[in-house]
């Protein structure tokens, strides 16, 4: 039987019931008992559409009865509100209170969820955020100890065994920087780039380089204006970056920097002098593949190729744009 015909059964028991009720024998009394149970447990298990359509229909037959006998219609009337209509709409509201109860709990169960989630996020990026660090700065410290390694090696009045030793010194700061940039592939996000402002200015980073024992040269052309502070970042990050491949792939070699810097664009050069191979990109979105996605988001171009005898960086940043507009 249907939710419907159910409830429309409940509602004509109950106006017939109601009849004659100047006279209500025992069994009837229990009736009226059971249709409220009945009624009560069709409202708050049984929902259906339209049961007042149902209900209303009903009552029909006791209002028809209010012509001849005004109290034998009135009493099913009665009847049909008091143990049908009455304890129906208590076993609806029930259910409804349930629902919003229920309802309740998912809505809190799906923000604890979302929350839990906002953390993860944060926990990855900053992850994502730490492994950034650890390839700008150990990587690049541990380039330039292998360049200096290198330096002790060639010097002359050096012994064998202090050559061996320099020599290995060397080969264990380019296993440890190997290790380093697959370390940084596992933990860092494919596509996180740091928008923090370095802590150096590429003048200083050029003087660290120098101090290791390689030969640089800087030069700026154009305007010395301030930049914003994710392009400061990345004209720092492709130098860094040209640095350490050219202390890793061509020791010994003179690298030229040059920074031009226009009213819409700042441009990056650095190239050296030693014939090696182009870096291969890294995982994890570090070395040269990292810097061109860092470089795109910005909106500009980087370019690493063979050029007159060495290697050369490109990158072309335009430093115009807002950050809102990078990221777009």
């Amino acid at each position: 039987m249907s939710n419907r015909a159910m409830l429309a059964a409940i509602a004509g028991v109950g106006v017939v019931n109601g009849l004659h009720i100047d006279h209500v024998p025992t069994w009837r009394q229990l009736l009226f008992v059971v249709l409220a149970v009945a009624a009560y447990l069709h409202g708050r298990y049984r929902p259906a559409r339209h049961d007042w359509v149902l209900l209303t229909a009903a009552a029909v037959p006791a209002v028809v009865h209010l012509v001849p006998d005004v109290w034998r219609g009135a009493g099913a009337l009665m009847a049909l509100g008091l143990f049908v209509v009455l304890p129906w709409l208590a076993g609806r509201f029930r259910r409804q209170q349930a629902e919003l109860v229920s309802a309740g709990r998912e809505r809190v169960a799906r923000l604890e969820r979302e929350q839990e989630l906002v953390a993860e996020h944060a926990r990855l990026r900053e992850r994502a955020r730490i492994a950034a660090d650890m390839h700008d700065s150990l990587g690049h410290e541990l380039a330039l100890i292998a360049l200096r390694a290198g330096a002790l090696e060639l010097a002359t009045g050096m012994t064998k065994p202090n050559q061996e030793a320099a020599a290995a010194l060397r080969a264990s700061a380019v296993t440890a920087t190997d290790r380093l940039r697959r370390t940084v592939g596992m933990l860092r996000e494919a596509a996180s780039t740091s928008t923090e402002p370095p802590d150096e200015s590429v003048e200083d980073l050029v003087e660290r380089a120098r101090a290791a024992g390689m030969t640089v040269d800087l030069r700026h052309e154009g305007q010395r204006a301030a930049l914003a502070p994710t392009v400061d970042r990345a004209v720092h990050r492709v130098v860094q970056e040209s640095l350490t491949n050219a202390a890793r792939h061509a020791p010994g070699a003179d690298v030229v920097v040059q920074v031009r810097q226009t009213a819409d664009e700042v441009s990056v050069t650095v190239q050296d002098r030693g014939v090696h191979a182009p870096p291969a990109p890294s995982r994890g979105g570090s070395g040269l593949a990292g810097l061109r996605e860092r470089v795109r988001l910005l909106g500009g171009t980087l370019h690493a190729e063979p050029s007159d005898g060495g290697f050369a960086v490109t990158a072309r940043i335009p430093h115009r744009r807002t950050d809102g507009e990078a990221r777009r």
